[in-house]
């Protein structure tokens, strides 16, 4: 009957303790700010966004996201009810944007007015404000993913079309054209300049001669000259392809300026988790572990002295050397 007693009792302060501790909990939990219902309505993918996730104003926690629907209003969008703390500065400029926490994928969103001077936005808890989404860097990214691709599939198909073999024989037989004409030009040269010492020297030539030599002589220049002009044409075109495709790589908003964005989107999420996410996490695995210490130093406790839970620890008994203390009497029989 006794041991009956002591574990009812052991059980009422077990629940009593709970509920202490529970109402412990609510009263350091409680939330003494006032806060107003703000709405999204978008057509965006809200993947990782969830109720309870985290409203920030640049960075700084002001609400909390309440529930995520459908728009009654404008089918096919999806409805986000935010509530923010009333001291959050919210204008006509303000609008929202989805981020991601560290390598968790869950979703907050991100407040911010772009640092624009407005008017601000009257709360109105019976018909929520309506902020706007804009789509984040990552968001961007992703939707101008293809697009980039398909741009740099392109000028990589453009390349190698310039680059075939075709194109290098023919550029190789520019070259060799050039080379041969600069050859017969320095051969017309040579012979014009003899010419010209024989008619000028001592040695003198009748001149029906000099105008027959002079004749053909000008007439490998002229074929000289159009074989250059040929391949100055050629080597033409194939700077001309080269500077398009260059200029096509380095015009604004092209291909490399939005691989750019892309890698500075990719270092800025980095660094962000760098920076927030691995302190917190490396944090709480500390608190963790002390917690767990401490459980297993109560639960030895508790198993070693069960009755400490009823009647306390109570006074150690005196050990050798100390007052009071009685050496224990053994006996045979």
């Amino acid at each position: 009957m006794e041991n009956k007693s002591h574990a009812l009792a052991a059980g009422i302060f077990v629940l009593v303790a709970s509920a202490l501790l529970a109402a412990l909990a609510v009263w350091l939990t409680r939330d003494q700010g006032e806060y107003h219902l703000y709405e999204i309505s978008t057509s965006e993918i809200v993947s990782g966004l969830q109720p309870q996730a985290p409203v920030r104003y640049r960075g700084v926690d002001v609400g909390k996201v309440v529930s995520i629907g459908f728009d009654p209003q404008k089918r096919g969008n999806v409805l986000v009810r935010l509530q923010v703390d009333e001291a959050a500065p919210m204008t006509q400029a303000t609008f929202a944007q989805l981020n991601f926490q560290g390598v968790t994928g869950l979703a907050f969103v991100q407040l911010d007015d772009g640092g624009k001077a407005a008017e601000p936005l009257p709360p109105n808890d019976d018909q929520p404000p309506r902020i706007p989404l804009k789509p984040s860097l990552f968001g961007k990214l992703a939707e101008r993913g293809e697009v980039i691709i398909d741009q740099v599939e392109k000028i990589t198909t453009q390349m190698n079309k310039l680059l075939a073999d075709d194109n290098q024989k023919r550029m190789a037989t520019a070259l060799e054209g050039a080379a041969q004409a600069t050859q017969n030009v320095a051969a017309l040269t040579a012979r014009m300049q003899v010419v010209l010492d024989a008619q000028l020297g001592p040695d003198r030539v009748n001149v029906p001669a000099l105008v027959k030599e002079t004749t053909a002589t000008m007439k490998e220049a002229s074929a000289t000259m159009k074989s250059l002009q040929a391949t100055s044409d050629k080597a033409g075109q194939a700077v001309q392809e080269v500077t398009k495709t260059a200029q096509r790589l380095n015009e604004k908003d092209g291909p490399i300026d939005r691989l750019a964005e892309g890698s500075e989107a990719l270092s800025a999420a980095a660094d962000a988790f760098n920076a927030a996410t691995l302190p917190r996490i490396n944090q709480v695995t500390d608190e963790t572990s002390r917690a767990v210490r401490r459980l297993s130093r109560a639960a030895n406790s508790i198993n070693d002295n069960p009755q400490s839970l009823i009647f306390g620890n109570g006074a150690a008994n005196p050990g050798p050397g100390e007052p009071g203390f009685a050496a224990p009497q053994g006996g045979t029989r």
